[in-house]
């Protein structure tokens, strides 16, 4: 018995991607509800059901076309209206961020609609982030002084502006310096150091380790001024004092270590034992520290009102995402790597080890940097360049000594800080001699 051929028309039909089309309106209802929650616990008009509406609408016009991505966004856009019109009428203002989240989540469905994976789904959670990180995000704007704003923006500028007229190579015969990289790290580690600001700025109050920890972020050398000072004006117990200033130090050597994971993931391969045991030494202190003095400051003594009140160690902490600090930076950094690299011509590995030396008194910071640039041009050895990370952060951890000796009243709070301090160092070194076997 002979077969039927099947009709041309069924067999001209084209399949329909069933499983990329349910999986792109998957994702979209996913970000829409995401969004939503927060709408939805904040009582406004529009909550988890629109926002999983308005992204599914986007992502129908995606998958449809151009025109109907289009289409969607204006019916969107209708919707924000009316919404606007019945919050307006009920008394209760309109809805500005409301309506400027629905825009973008309809956008975000129209991403996903497309096929688009990663900037939907970013953009939605960025989006999330801004909703409900409201009350933080206006009492950090509201606290940033018009120096800071005007600093913040004109360095933004010349990030924006400056960099792309830098000239892409060596400036000079001796191909020493090279301004686009130097630029890039400036930049990164002001953006880093800001970063670390802002936490101090707004989770500083907390108590004074967590002031020491996040200041040593920042600047260690000058939060453990800022704090021994503190302790001479006030009276702050002696324990406070040790760990806070033990929990800076630590946060230097953290600080360096994500400077070179950022810029030089290899050196920070080679620098992880011996900073890992500097940062086991520092626990280690910080605990006995704590089993042995376990302080407890009188309720309405003067040592509980700095605990509360930061604003003296932020205005001893100078931005480091301002013009000023950055192009400080800059100068330091850009002069360390100048000698990093005729010390490593002319000397060595001495030379270069000498220049970090001198470097973490200065500024660690800038150390670590130069020697994580030099290595990722292939001036230095990986392993070379974290010794002399790990040269400039033991030094930077040294220089808090001359610091500590003058300001404190109590000996035995310097003697217990010199043992934690030499401790740290010496673990440091050992690692690093371990290492380099």
């Amino acid at each position: 018995m002979r077969r039927r051929k099947p009709s041309p028309m069924l067999t001209e039909l084209p399949s329909w991607p069933y499983l990329p089309t349910l999986a792109r309106l998957s994702l979209a209802l996913a970000i829409g509800l995401f969004i939503g929650i927060e709408r939805e616990r904040r009582r406004k008009e529009a909550g988890l059901r629109t926002f999983a509406f308005a992204s599914a609408l986007g992502a129908v016009g995606g998958l449809l076309g151009e025109s109907y991505a289009l289409l969607a966004l204006g019916l969107v856009g209708i919707l924000v209206v009316f919404l606007n019109i019945e919050t307006i009428r009920t008394d209760e203002g309109a809805e500005i961020t409301t309506s400027a989240a629905l825009f973008v989540t309809a956008f975000i469905g129209v991403l996903a609609g497309q096929g688009h994976t990663f900037t939907p789904t970013a953009l939605g959670l960025a989006t999330a982030a801004l909703l409900a990180w409201k009350e933080p995000l206006a009492g950090f704007s509201r606290a940033l002084s018009e120096s800071e704003l005007r600093s913040a923006i004109l360095l933004a500028i010349l990030a924006c502006v400056a960099y792309p007229i830098l000239p892409g190579g060596a400036i000079d015969p001796w191909g020493l310096i090279e301004p686009r990289p130097a630029w890039i790290t400036v930049l990164l580690v002001a953006g880093l150091g800001f970063t670390n600001y802002v936490l101090l700025k707004l989770y500083g109050a907390r108590g004074i380790e967590l002031t020491g920890f996040l200041g040593g972020l920042v600047n260690s050398t000058v939060t453990v001024a800022e704090l021994m000072q503190r302790s001479r004006t006030y009276g702050i117990l002696a324990g406070a004092i040790y760990r806070a200033v033990i929990f800076a130090t630590a946060a230097m050597l953290v600080r360096n270590a994500v400077i070179l994971g950022l810029l030089a993931p290899a050196v920070l391969l080679d620098a992880a034992a011996p900073l890992a045991l500097m940062l086991t030494g520092a626990a280690f202190a910080v605990g006995i520290g704590h089993k042995h003095t376990r302080d407890k400051i009188p309720a309405g003594s003067p040592a509980s009102v700095p605990q509360s009140d930061d604003s003296t160690l932020l205005s001893a902490l100078q931005s480091p995402f301002s013009l000023t600090a950055a192009l400080k930076f800059g100068a330091i950094f850009l002069a360390l790597e100048i000698a990093g690299t005729l010390g490593q011509r002319s000397l060595g590995q001495l030379g270069f080890y000498a220049v970090s030396l001198i470097g973490g008194a200065v500024s660690s910071a800038s150390a670590v940097a130069s020697a994580a640039n030099l290595a990722a041009a292939g001036t230095l050895p990986p392993q070379t360049a974290a010794i002399g990370a790990v040269i400039a952060s033991a030094m930077s951890a040294l220089v808090n000594l001359p610091l500590v000796v003058p300001l404190a009243q109590d000996r035995a709070l310097t003697r217990r800080i010199a043992w934690a301090l030499g401790a740290i160092v010496l673990l440091g070194a050992a690692g690093a001699a371990f290492h380099s076997l």
